[in-house]
């Protein structure tokens, strides 16, 4: 199927995996809207990687209803005549959720998350990027976002386990997980070429890119 066919597309990955930017490049390419997450205006965000435990919970709950508040939006879009590209999953927001909050906060999430959960459109393609931790650090570093600063090694470390177990197991949608330690589609247009050819030729729900050196 060329990718062309697929109206709602949805990167996702670890924070510093690059979704946002592939997000955006696809959608060029496409010449698709985008949904992009707001990390900026969660007043919370900052404070919560410098305190998690203190912050966590309206940290979280902020997101949650902002990118519920995005989803209902696209949910009014003619899907039929409008091609979308998005950086974000709602079905990955309780990976955050179980490695920051306490038993009681939770529940209370959870509660909130089954609710709102069912008014989310489903997208017709999900590309999950994986990158090891350190890899993720020395972009995270590089990219040098003020409030990101606080983000400890020992948190991506379990971010990125929580991420592949929710992939391994997710199937509510197309899945193309790539690796990225030696794809770089943003900065090669060969690299780019090659992602968009790996997508036409998808057969299966799941599958997997893996590129050498």
């Amino acid at each position: 199927m060329s990718i062309d066919k697929y109206r709602y597309i949805v990167v996702e990955g670890p924070i510093g995996a690059g979704k946002t930017s592939l997000a955006r490049k696809l959608a060029e390419h496409l010449n698709a809207q985008t949904l992009f997450e707001q990390p900026q205006e969660n007043p919370f965000l900052e404070k919560f990687y410098r305190d998690g435990p203190r912050h966590a919970l309206p940290t979280q709950m902020f997101f949650l209803f902002q990118r519920m508040n995005q989803l209902r939006d696209l949910a009014q879009i003619d899907l039929f005549n409008t091609r979308i590209v998005s950086d974000f999953l709602l079905d990955k927001d309780p990976i955050f959720a179980r490695l920051t909050l306490d038993d009681d906060e939770l529940n209370l999430y959870q509660q909130l998350y089954n609710h709102l959960r069912p008014q989310a459109p489903v997208p017709e393609l999900v590309i999950y990027l994986q990158a090891q931790p350190e890899t993720l650090v020395e972009r995270i570093r590089k990219r040098s976002i003020s409030m990101e600063s606080g983000i400890s090694e020992i948190y991506l470390y379990r971010l990125c386990e929580s991420y592949s177990r929710f992939f391994y197991h997710y199937d509510a949608a197309p899945l193309l997980i790539i690796n990225t330690e030696h794809l770089n589609p943003i900065e090669r247009p060969e690299d780019f070429d090659l992602l968009l050819t790996r997508i036409a030729n998808m057969r299966g729900k799941k599958e997997f890119f893996n590129r050498g050196e």
